[in-house]
């Protein structure tokens, strides 16, 4: 029996009553109050209310980082809605995808995107609402408009159940199209609660976090971690991630915690800013997204103190498997603390499993799927019941990474199951050769990727970024591999990229580095 749970909208509600005049989003020099921000909530939700919108609808965001696509979420929550964001990175077609496969009715677009507009109307014939950040079109309606008029009129929070989807949370599509992961009212109260004692305990409304990545994704998930406990969210006035500013920021707004990916905890902490800038009063500098390379982790931990936090979670667990704590993060491995290359201990109410392909648990240490069940697991893929079908085998939601866990229930990834290859019959984890190649003094970035080898089935072709344009040796590279790596799981070939390709959220994609070596022709022994 499906229960009546709180709208996730109310969170804002109750901040807004709480702490009126305190900040809840800052950008540049403009601070705006969370009541301000309710009272804009309210007045959009009531306008597209009075438009027909009701409770399922959905409503489709493609906006860089700004006030609106922070206030839409919580338009959409309040109204039982769905909200559909995107990554402003995408092309049209992808964004059409997106509008046509979640069925979206309503469409908020920022500047310079009506061409996405366009697209998505050309593949969404649901689609009957559209509204402009900037400069409407005939037919449209202004946002701002729509904040201002009757901002100042209460709006009651539609009643919702525990499964009532809030969000579709579009995979990064490693294969094929995205799916959208269906996050709903009761299972993101779990998550925002389990954020809050196992990520950020002691949140407050005195805390502030900056934004260093889209709200379309995970650093939306933390907007509403912060959210809930009042604290203000900041965002960079830059379109591209400027290491200066965002730290220039952290010292100006004493900022306390931090979401992010390593590729950008490494970006910031490389940089020579971060010796320009106070940055004691960080807490929390939480990644996610993949794990941290040894070598990227006691850099960082050298230049911020022990304040890094891992967690790793899908974004159809919504982050919510497991976390690292500050303190189990060091500099030393020898340290009695230390926990070299986990990803940390489950999360509080989840568990997890590694099992092998016939669904049977596997004993410490033994390699298989991670796979994992609680209240953060999503309510399945939307309108795609083989998917469903796949992902929820043996009663447990199979992640599609491989590792293992020890005997005190600590996991270590191995990789992603698409990333393992095999070499004359041996099993390969492209993770291992790529922790072994940092370490070597000239190299910043790597890929490792299995491709055809007549001989061995498969080998390795490793994609390295080097430090400061200094190009390595490979032979200096086997040679450090040497005591490093068994022989035969070394990569066959080297090849130098000045950049590595990554995705709108700042994850290296190996899907795009295959297609860019086969473009270039590089894609061979």
């Amino acid at each position: 029996m499906l229960k009546k749970v709180m709208n996730l909208g109310r969170l804002l509600s109750d901040v807004a009553r709480l702490y009126p005049n305190e900040p809840g989003l800052i950008i540049g020099e403009h601070t705006n109050t969370w009541q301000q921000i309710n009272q804009r909530v309210n007045a959009v939700a009531n306008a597209l209310q009075n438009h027909g919108v009701t409770k399922g609808d959905k409503l489709l965001v493609h906006s860089r980082n700004n006030l609106q696509i922070f206030e839409s979420a919580w338009i959409a929550f309040k109204l039982g809605m769905v909200w559909v964001p995107t990554n402003y990175r995408i092309t049209p077609a992808e964004a059409a995808y997106l509008g046509q496969s979640s069925g979206a009715t309503v469409m908020l677009y920022d500047k310079d995107f009506a061409h996405y507009v366009d697209a998505v109307k050309a593949a969404s014939p649901a689609l009957n609402l559209v509204i402009a950040i900037d400069n409407p079109r005939a037919g449209e309606l202004d946002y701002e408009t729509l904040a201002q008029d009757n901002r100042y009129t209460e709006f009651q929070e539609v009643e919702v159940e525990y499964e009532d989807p809030l969000w579709f949370f579009y995979t990064s599509g490693t294969t094929g199209h995205p799916k959208a992961g269906m996050l709903s009212h009761g299972q993101m109260s779990f998550v925002i609660n389990n954020h809050l004692a196992d990520l950020l305990p002691g949140l407050t409304f005195r805390s502030r976090s900056l934004v260093v990545a889209p709200l379309s994704h995970g650093a939306g998930i933390h907007a509403l971690i912060n959210t809930a406990r009042g604290a203000a969210s900041i965002l960079t006035t830059s379109e591209k991630l400027i290491p200066e500013e965002a730290w220039a920021l952290v010292e100006k707004h004493q900022v306390d915690n931090i979401f992010t990916v390593p590729t950008i905890v490494k970006l910031l902490t490389e940089d020579p800013a971060v010796d320009m800038y106070d940055h004691r009063s960080l807490k929390y500098v939480i990644y996610a997204g993949a794990p941290m390379y040894r070598a990227d982790q006691i850099h960082a931990l050298k230049k911020l103190g022990k304040v890094l936090v891992q967690y790793y979670g899908l974004g159809e667990v919504t982050g919510n498997i497991t976390c690292l704590p500050a303190y189990m993060h060091t500099e030393d491995d020898n340290d009695p603390q230390a926990r070299i290359g986990t990803c940390g201990i489950p999360r509080t109410g989840m568990e997890i499993a590694i099992l092998d392909e016939s669904g049977n648990t596997l004993a410490p240490f033994e390699t298989g799927e991670i796979c994992v069940r609680g209240l953060a697991v999503f309510m399945g893929y939307h309108n795609n019941p083989e998917a469903n079908k796949k992902a929820f085998k043996y009663d447990w939601f199979h992640t599609g990474d491989l590792g293992h866990v020890d005997r005190e229930g600590f996991l270590y990834i191995t990789g992603r199951s698409s990333d393992m290859y095999i070499s004359g019959g041996s099993n390969v984890y492209p993770r291992e050769i790529e922790e072994a190649l940092l370490t070597h003094p000239t190299v910043s970035e790597v890929a490792v990727l299995g491709i055809a080898d007549p001989k061995w089935g498969e080998s390795g072709l490793a994609v390295v970024v080097p430090k400061h344009g200094i190009v390595p040796n490979s032979e200096a590279l086997f040679m450090h591999l040497e005591s490093r790596i068994a022989k035969y799981k070394w990569p066959r070939r080297f090849i130098f990229w000045p950049t590595m390709p990554k995705s709108g959220y700042g994850k290296i994609v190996k899907k795009q580095i295959r297609t860019a070596l086969e473009e270039q022709g590089d894609y061979h022994l």
